[in-house]
């Protein structure tokens, strides 16, 4: 069974749909070969369970993501054979309760950049505090600021052009001035740093190649430790991907003080950042108190108008 050519088929099918599947390669490619490992000659349940649940100590919420990116594969595969097993739905019992998103403020955010800055090597220690910078400052997903290409960054306009996004759409970023000169500053030092690259990104790794999302995630933990960083909740702590909402409560919270229609201006915000539908950015209003404690007041306000 080639199990490799039939998950590049499967890919290369969703691929053309709209998905990205950078995740899903990695972790499918494990799992083929598990089943290579295993001399497995169909897709069974069996397999696709014990391959999920291999990482004894995770939680059950990730068991429950690996099995639902093999049953993608699994439903492709049976209908072109249907000796191959599709596994059910909710085989394996999570909660489906939201991470509760740690909001960083200004303060956090400045120890973070400090604590990157004395990473080994000066290129990265400086990638590392330009990317949380960045997403701080625009709420990007960490694979689309590592995607980046350094022909994304237009200085003059002050833009950043994102491509291959989650739903398979482009967008441009209008940039803060001093996020435009703090990236002219960082590709100033990587080129006296590193002339020569082996990489076309916007973001470089201490070798000159492109940072990996595997990494990223490993070197950003013990930032947090290091920034003296404590979980505001029992359930999650700091997270890289809560600068994204940070940054989008951030702005909602500058909107709702300063007048302005909220309503109105929600679709700004979720073309910003990449949502394919404003629903999405809804969930935004129920991640800070004060945030909601804005709206009710606003509501309020609204109510006792006489016009």
């Amino acid at each position: 069974m080639n199990w490799g050519q039939h998950l590049q088929d499967y890919l290369a099918i969703r691929r053309a749909m709209g998905f990205t599947m950078e995740r899903h390669e990695k972790l499918l490619t494990q799992f083929t070969e598990y089943l290579a490992a295993h001399g497995a000659a169909t897709l069974s349940i069996e397999h696709a369970l014990a391959w999920a649940t291999s990482p004894d100590a995770a939680d059950a919420r990730w068991w429950a993501a690996r099995l639902s990116m093999v049953r993608g594969f699994a439903v492709h595969l049976h209908a072109l054979d249907a000796v191959h097993q599709v596994p059910p739905h909710g085989l394996i019992p999570h909660s489906r309760r939201r991470t509760v998103p740690h909001l960083y403020t200004a303060t956090e955010i400045a120890a973070l950049v400090r604590a990157a800055g004395q990473l080994s090597g000066p290129l990265r220690a400086a990638t590392y505090q330009s990317l949380i910078c960045l997403l701080a400052a625009t709420g990007m997903r960490v694979g689309e600021a590592i995607r980046l290409e350094r022909a994304d960054f237009d200085a003059d306009l002050g833009l950043l052009t994102v491509r291959g996004t989650k739903f398979g759409k482009s967008r441009q970023l209008p940039l803060h001035s001093t996020v435009t000169a703090g990236l002219q500053e960082y590709l100033h030092l990587r080129d006296r740093l590193m002339p020569q690259t082996h990489s076309g990104a916007l973001l470089l790794s201490a070798r000159g190649f492109r940072l990996r999302y595997e990494r990223v995630w490993v070197t950003f933990h013990p930032l947090v430790i290091q920034a003296g960083l404590t979980p505001r909740s029992p359930s999650s702590g700091p997270r890289i991907h809560d600068l994204r909402h940070s940054f989008a409560v951030a702005t909602l919270l500058d909107w709702y003080r300063e007048g302005a229609d909220v309503q109105a201006m929600l679709p700004r915000l979720s073309t910003y950042l990449g949502h394919a539908d404003p629903k999405h950015t809804y969930w935004y209003l129920s991640a800070a108190p004060e945030l909601l404690a804005l709206a009710a007041d606003r509501l309020h306000t609204h109510q006792e108008d006489p016009r």
